[in-house]
């Protein structure tokens, strides 16, 4: 299935380019990078300097740039729980939109 911004909540994001537009520590808006692993409520982030950054998921709000090019708004709040239900939820097809 291909990702689209109405289905990315039931994609794999590893290897994903993001950019953080929110986030309760200021000092990480703005970061850009790749999603090398992902928890029920953690992303790992390596930026474009090589530095890894675990973020909580609450409160996060990314940009993800979409195999197509595109960029889609998503909301960590909407990614919580195990990534490996989200593709479960995928197979059922019972995706929901990002943002």
């Amino acid at each position: 299935m291909e990702i689209k911004p109405d289905n990315i909540l039931c994609h794999e994001l590893i290897g994903l380019k993001v950019k953080i537009s929110s986030y309760p520590d200021l000092n990480l808006l703005g970061l850009e990078g790749v999603i090398l692993w992902e928890t029920a409520r953690t992303l790992e982030i390596e930026s474009t300097r090589g530095r890894r950054v675990k973020v909580l998921k609450p409160g996060l709000i990314l940009l993800v740039e979409l195999p197509t090019g595109e960029w889609v708004k998503v909301r960590g709040d909407h990614m919580l729980g195990n990534p490996f239900d989200r593709a479960k939820r995928a197979l059922r097809g019972e995706c929901s939109a990002s943002f």
